[in-house]
């Protein structure tokens, strides 16, 4: 550890809109409405926010059936399918719902080519949250593909009507890569109107990849359960770096940086910015590296919380 000379902190990284948003709906709920506040599964993939939320209030619940009726609950940022908004409805429940809204960009493309008549090949990892909720718009017409393989086992109804979605933090070059073999079996394959994969995970792979150019090893903040993290893990390592997911420093073995000069480090859209310069003190305190900043693309992407928040505060400072 000794060796390392050099730390590469690359932008943009952690936090992306959709995650500020989500964070920001449950903490705008737990000062405007009566505790508890419940929320439907993790927020945002990370245990550090989850923590955090909690001890301020927030109650996390991994079925519906664990809400009392009537009480607010929240739908993470990976949305949630038409089946769990009827359970919802059902239990009376004041729902908020805090799924990022590039989600929903692809559940609504979801709905409208399943009327239209399409099948459609979803692209995504199975069990994932959003592919279950994206999967959950139109169960008869949609059909998982995780890799090329699974191509081959495509039963299609009719093989001139069929469009490919994606889920938003998958790898842009593995996507890449199934899309052209799917070109190859259906000619006709209709793209979506804009890019499923969404910005922050297009751009942090972008990064990765600048950052890959200086640093040995890569140190990627983010949980084992955070699609668009482990992503980027694989980005590092396909461009040649040693690369390592840490939830924190406290997990950083020693030995990982042996003889290495030049660490670089990045983080997941749901890791916050104080876990990543808790590494950077970890790596730079018993070296003295000097730390450089590098910065592959810029990001101003806002997204506005919903409606039933704004009024309360909105209702809060007339009152």
């Amino acid at each position: 550890m000794e060796s390392i000379k050099y730390l590469y902190l690359v932008k943009p990284r952690g936090f992306c809109a959709g995650v500020l948003r989500a964070i920001e709906i449950v903490e705008a709920a737990l000062d405007l409405f009566p505790h508890p506040i419940y929320v439907r599964k993790e927020i945002v993939h990370n245990r550090y926010v989850v923590e955090k939320l909690r001890q301020q209030g927030a109650v996390f619940v991994e079925s519906l059936d664990e809400v009392p009726e009537g009480a607010i609950t929240i739908f993470s940022a990976h949305g949630v399918s038409p089946e769990v908004r009827r359970a919802a409805r059902e239990r009376s429940l004041k729902v908020i719902d805090a799924t990022c809204p590039l989600v929903t960009k692809v559940h609504l493309e979801a709905l409208r080519y399943a009327r239209q008549g399409y099948s459609i090949i979803l692209i995504g990892h199975k069990g994932h949250e959003e592919i279950e909720g994206t999967m959950g718009e139109a169960p008869e017409a949609t059909h998982l593909v995780t890799c090329v393989e699974d191509i081959d086992r495509l039963q299609i109804a009719d093989p001139d009507r069929v469009v490919y979605l994606t889920q938003t933090t998958l790898s842009v070059d593995d996507v890449r890569v199934i899309v052209d073999a799917l070109r190859r079996r259906f000619p006709a394959l209709v793209s979506p109107p804009k890019d499923d994969i969404c910005y922050a995970t297009q751009n942090r792979q972008s990064a990765v990849k600048e950052l890959a150019k200086h640093a040995q090893v890569i140190f990627v903040v983010g949980a084992e359960n955070s699609s668009n993290s482990q992503r980027l893990k694989e980005v590092a390592r396909a461009c040649g770096a040693t690369s390592y997911l840490i939830n924190d420093y406290t997990e950083i073995d020693p030995s990982w940086l042996s003889g290495v000069e030049a660490v670089g480090i990045t983080a997941g859209a749901s890791a916050p910015e104080e876990l990543v310069q808790q590494v950077v003190d970890y790596c730079s305190r018993a070296t003295g590296a000097k730390v450089i900043e590098l910065e592959a693309a810029e990001e101003d992407v806002v997204f506005a919380l919903p409606p039933e928040l704004t009024a309360h505060h909105s209702a809060r400072r007339t009152s």
